[in-house]
């Protein structure tokens, strides 16, 4: 295992794992000097409960920032709202933390604009029953838009040069509305370029050098967004998201800067889904019996799911991550009172899913299939040394509630 003083925290599953209370404790039990965050964007829901009772949903500000002087920065990978963003800002603000001055955002990030969202939800509401899950903030478009038109893509440096964001955002509007039709927003580009300018003079906006000088200032926590079975390249397509989940954002971060980080893989000990798509160990009843109070039925995101712990697709995860240095198990506390928890280590297809060639869509989409079919084979529990030895990686962390008190570190 490396002894690096840096660590990256992805989620193993179908993201909800509790990515965010790992996170906080990290840096409770620094010091952390920053959370970076290396992909998503708004659609991350990163819940942590403060030792006091507060409860944040984080979307776009690392899961640190109840840790005073922790800091934020949102890394070229990073889809960046502004909009979303000063109002997940007046919420900690309520609660006594201040932000604004702890963040710094890479200019090459890609901007999200109200016309990205409502493409989103145009597109998602037309699949009809056909829907593959989405949260409805317009990530999945803004990369999209990105990789048709890389230079049209507004991006935050854009917000210091007025001619250009509105030039851009006409593109976005007209290109989409073409695309589309009716999206079903009006607001005047000028109106809404000067939001954005007004988010220019309220943040720092630093270039790419930046992230290397953070890594070498002091240790940092990298947190993900979703999880690695949801993948853009590694998941099962099409229920995917428009992300990178695995480590190699991170790597390629740590890589500029000559530096290398613990890789921490979070589980939950039974395994969720939030919206369509396969899920080989799902069970109605545990759905109906385990409900989570920060993760329910959701407009866009579709039904909260929840199944056994399927040790076939979190080894899965681990392979195509290349690996992990250790594991961070959640929910261990409400595994603990449900005695009809079960593991399941292989399936009735298979007890290993292959991985295909990276970027080999068609073969993802071909695990989607057999996935669909495929009946779990359960046995035993899963405890935390049972999560282990499936995995073959060694538990670091165990969470038996929500707060940074209720985890347990393991040598």
């Amino acid at each position: 295992m490396t002894n690096a003083q840096h660590t990256v925290v992805v989620d193993l599953g179908y993201g909800d794992a509790g990515k965010g209370t790992v996170v906080d404790w990290l840096c409770a039990t620094g010091p952390i000097f920053a959370v970076i965050r290396f992909n998503g964007g708004a659609q991350a829901a990163h819940n942590v409960v403060a030792s006091d009772g507060r409860h944040h949903t984080f979307s776009q500000f690392g899961s640190g920032s109840f840790q005073p002087g922790v800091r934020t920065h949102l890394s070229r990978f990073t889809v960046v709202d502004p909009v979303l963003l000063a109002m997940e800002e007046r919420h900690l603000a309520a609660f006594g933390v201040s932000t604004w001055e702890r963040l710094t955002i890479d200019e090459g990030a890609l901007l999200a604009t109200p016309w990205h969202r409502a493409a989103n939800r145009l597109r998602e509401t037309r699949r009809g029953g056909e829907r593959h899950g989405s949260c409805g903030v317009g990530v999945g478009e803004v990369m999209a838009f990105s990789l048709a038109h890389p230079d049209d893509a507004p991006r935050v440096g854009d917000v210091r040069d007025p001619a250009r964001l509105r030039r851009v955002f006409q593109v976005v509007r007209e290109k989409l509305s073409t695309e589309l039709g009716d999206l079903g927003y009006d607001v005047p580009v000028d109106d809404v370029a000067a939001i954005y300018e007004d988010f220019g003079r309220t943040v720092s906006i630093v270039d790419r050098s930046y992230c290397a000088e953070l890594l070498t200032a002091g240790p940092c926590v990298f947190e993900g967004a979703q999880g690695v079975l949801l993948d853009e390249w590694r998941g099962w397509h099409p229920y995917t998201t428009w992300s990178t989940t695995t480590f190699d954002n991170a790597s390629t971060l740590l890589a500029e800067a000559g530096q290398q980080a613990r890789r921490l893989g979070v589980v939950r000990a039974y395994t969720t889904r939030h919206g369509p798509g396969p899920m080989v160990t799902e069970n109605s009843e545990l759905t109906a019996a385990l409900p989570d109070v920060y993760n329910t039925d959701g407009r866009w995101q579709g039904a909260f799911r929840v199944g056994h712990f399927d040790a076939v697709a979190h080894r899965y995860a681990v392979e195509v991550c290349g690996g992990v240095d250790g594991l961070a198990v959640t929910h261990l506390d409400v595994a603990s009172r449900t005695p009809d928890l079960r593991m399941c280590s292989s399936y009735s297809t298979c007890d290993r899913i292959v991985p295909g060639e990276f970027g080999d869509l068609a073969y993802q989409e071909k695990l989607t299939a057999e996935l669909f079919t495929a009946e779990p084979i359960l046995a035993g529990t899963p405890t935390a040394d049972a999560i282990s030895s499936a995995l073959d990686a060694p538990v670091l962390l165990e969470s038996w509630g929500p707060t940074a008190a209720d985890k347990r570190a393991r040598a």
